[in-house]
């Protein structure tokens, strides 16, 4: 069984953006949680991911129509400072870089 989590952004009534995390590993038991911020988002995916051992294959990241461009752009800026946090903490990138093809 692959253990897969959605991740979607969405934008409440004063047009914050947050992040609508769902374990949608077992359709019958869908769990869902409503992330304000990444701290939030990666405190929760560790939550779910508890029970499946800390095993997770796949976070699915979608967004409500709603969401503007502006807001991805937050959402991303955010992302990438998350990121190099992580990466500095643990002294390696966690994803891997592209190489120029040789042609």
């Amino acid at each position: 069984m692959a253990v897969v989590f959605e991740a979607k952004i969405k934008v409440d009534d004063t047009e914050n953006w947050y992040i609508e995390l769902s374990d949608v590993t077992v359709p019958d038991e869908i769990k869902v949680e409503s992330c304000l911020n990444l701290d939030e988002l990666e405190t929760k995916i560790e939550e779910f991911g508890a029970d499946y051992g800390g095993h997770v294959d796949e976070v699915r990241w979608l967004k409500d129509d709603d969401v503007l461009p502006f807001i991805m752009d937050d959402v991303r800026a955010k992302m990438a400072e998350h990121r190099a946090k992580l990466e500095e903490a643990i002294g390696e990138p966690i994803t891997p870089v592209a190489t120029k093809k040789e042609d």
